[in-house]
């Protein structure tokens, strides 16, 4: 029965970096993972997908060169088969990174397989049993299918298997309208497939203000796509070589040739053996930790996707980061200190920090806000992109900022100055007097924080 000093299972964006801290500490380390190393980030996730992005913008700008005086003779094509070449490439290249890192490393020890508790210190994997007293899971999450009337008649693709595509749909509907789904839809839109997306609540990116939500709606419809909300009855069934999506009884059906199920996603945990091991999941499956991403059972921590306090790449390596510091640098980490920033990588993208302004208002703050178009910003206009608008949140106390939007041209990376200043605790009037870059999209932010006003 071989024994180590700890035993990590999942390959993701925390397990990896977590056993690499361990064995330098001079620790064994069995690392576990069913399928292939990088999890989804960089298998079936950002690296892929962001790839397939940066193909569709291209060709998106190809067909608007002549707005900047550039002649290309010729109607713009996309090669599909070259398109998922190039996002296999930047996965292999990341996967094979880290099986190189992992091959030259003592201490570590790599298991394919499907890892299962016997009991709280004890797995199984190809017929063998492991033992440690530190176990982490980082088993992350797969595309969640609902039950939705006909869905098992049709071929439907998850943003797994979307990416493998070697020719453009006809006609791609869209199940779901939140980030995943809306990724796809444009960028396939951009290749220069029809596009429809159908959600079920009553707008786009749930999450978000109404405002952004609406922005977000208004440039996906800018560029073809239609867009259905409120779809209460959503069914398939076959029609001849296409599948007919109904979206409620009094809207017409829409034929599309592939469907894509984007509708959330659901933790890689049911078959863990949690129960054996007496680990705790809540309702969803996510498996239950505290603040310092223990679970309820003593020496199993759970960390990434599957815990359900984070469901992002950055947030993934942030546990990796609490959990190193506390367990192996002496370092009180705790999750609730952690800020929530992600993005929504249409284009322009959308950068987040932070509460929204209803998250806000339902706290009984008195708050401040400011917006600004980006047509009022100058290298939105030199760049010919000005869709989308930026906007804070602050408390009218405390100065503290709360929060921020910024839909727009690198909203994803102007959304890092209030990142950093709300990390570093400092009031909205600090950044306010910054001198910045010109001509650059965050020199407005100081603009942007002078606006402010209670509303």
């Amino acid at each position: 029965m071989p024994h180590f000093d700890a035993i990590v299972v999942g390959a993701g964006q925390s397990g990896p970096f977590l056993a690499a801290r361990m064995v330098a500490k001079g620790m064994t380390v069995a690392l576990i993972e069913r399928k292939f190393l990088g999890g989804t980030c960089v298998n079936a996730g950002c690296m892929p997908t962001k790839t397939l992005v940066a193909s569709a913008r291209a060709a998106h700008v190809a067909r608007r060169a002549a707005d900047y005086g550039v002649k290309i003779p010729g109607a713009i094509g996309v090669d599909m088969a070259v398109v998922r070449k190039r996002a296999e490439t930047v996965t292999m290249n990341a996967r094979n990174g880290l099986i190189n890192w992992f091959a030259d490393m003592d201490g570590m020890t790599v298991i394919y397989g499907h890892a299962r508790f016997e009991n709280a210190h004890t797995l199984t994997v190809n017929g063998e049993t492991l033992t440690a007293p530190k176990i982490f899971l980082n088993v992350g999450a797969r595309p969640t299918i609902p039950d939705m009337p006909g869905i098992g008649d049709i071929d439907y693709l998850t943003s797994t298997s979307i990416i493998h595509l070697n020719s453009l749909p006809r006609h791609l509907a869209v199940i779901g309208g939140s980030y995943i789904g809306l990724e796809f839809a444009q960028m396939y839109r951009r290749f220069g497939a029809e596009v429809t997306v159908i959600e079920r609540g009553p707008k786009l990116a749930s999450r978000e203000d109404a405002d952004i939500s609406d922005a977000i709606a208004d440039i996906l419809r800018s560029e073809g796509i239609a867009v259905y909300t409120d779809a209460d009855g959503i069914g398939f069934s076959k029609a001849a070589d296409d599948i007919r999506v109904s979206i409620g009884s009094s809207r017409p059906a829409v034929e599309a040739s592939h469907v894509l199920i984007a509708t959330g996603r659901t933790p890689n945990t049911d078959d863990l053996g949690l129960d054996k091991a007496g680990v705790v999941t809540d309702k969803r499956g996510y498996i239950t930790v505290d603040d310092k991403l223990a679970t309820n059972v003593e020496g199993i921590w759970a960390l990434g996707d599957c815990n359900g306090r984070g469901a992002f790449t950055h947030t993934s390596y942030n546990d990796f980061e609490i959990a190193a510091a506390n367990l192996l640098d002496g370092e009180d980490r705790k999750l609730s200190d952690r800020i929530l920033a992600y993005a929504l990588y249409i284009d322009p993208p959308l950068g987040r920090v932070g509460m929204s302004e209803r998250e806000a208002r339902a706290t009984g703050r008195k708050i401040m806000i400011s917006t600004r178009p980006m047509s009022r910003v100058g290298r939105a206009n030199e760049r010919a992109e000005t869709k989308g608008f930026m906007k804070v949140i602050a408390d009218a106390e405390t100065q503290q900022i709360l929060g921020a939007a910024i839909l727009g041209i690198e909203g994803d990376e102007v959304i890092h100055g209030f990142i950093d200043a709300m990390n570093a605790k400092a009031t909205y009037p600090v950044l306010k007097w910054a001198v910045p870059i010109h001509p650059t999209v965050s020199e407005l932010i100081p603009t942007l924080l002078g606006d402010l006003q209670v509303v």
